[in-house]
């Protein structure tokens, strides 16, 4: 089994800003739904003996992650695991879509707002991150140890679509929200919110 989290909102997010492998803060809302995540999967497991958790090696992941194990219990702690990384984005990291826009006219023509991403100059293609992802969700699959994983948006949603074997546009349009967490068991994806 597998919960999979997405860190709490960022000042980037405020912004409109694209983060990719960059850090920006978590808001105060972030830093309360990083929270409520925890309290919610404290309700779900209970004891996390016995769970792995892991989290990508951003600062609003590790920041999320101190949160929710806080909630968890004391002295839970996670080990960062760098695959779980938010798709890297080249020159269009800190970016808005206007300045996206200005720097690179027309480069994202044909794609929407859930995949232009795998455009960015110098950024990661989709082949690339997907195949990053697959890795960490073979361990972990093949492991015995549930696992708790913080992550990203765009990587939250190709996980599950790579779980439920879903083609990319349809892994890339799922949501990603931040004040929930998903279940990966059975072969099913359960949202299940915090609020």
């Amino acid at each position: 089994m597998i919960y999979l989290v997405r860190h709490g909102r960022t000042t980037y997010n405020n912004e409109g800003r694209f983060q990719g492998g960059l850090d920006s803060p978590l808001t105060a809302l972030g830093l309360e739904q990083a929270s409520a995540n925890g309290r919610l999967l404290k309700r779900l497991i209970g004891s996390p003996e016995g769970w792995r958790i892991q989290a990508s090696p951003l600062g609003r992941t590790i920041h999320t992650a101190r949160l929710l194990c806080a909630e968890l219990g004391p002295g839970v702690g996670f080990e960062t695991d760098a695959r779980l990384a938010e798709v890297r984005l080249g020159e269009w990291e800190a970016l808005t879509d206007e300045e996206i826009e200005s720097a690179s006219p027309g480069a994202r023509a044909g794609t929407t707002r859930y995949d232009f991403f795998f455009r960015a100059p110098g950024g990661e293609t989709y082949e690339a991150f997907a195949a990053r992802l697959g890795d960490w969700l073979a361990e972990a699959q093949a492991d015995a140890k549930p696992r708790i994983a913080i992550s990203h948006g765009v990587a939250g949603r190709v996980l599950r679509g790579l779980y439920l074997g879903l083609e990319p546009a349809e892994a890339l349009r799922q949501e990603a929200p931040q004040d929930a967490v998903f279940r990966l068991a059975d072969g099913r994806v359960e949202k299940i919110a915090a609020g």
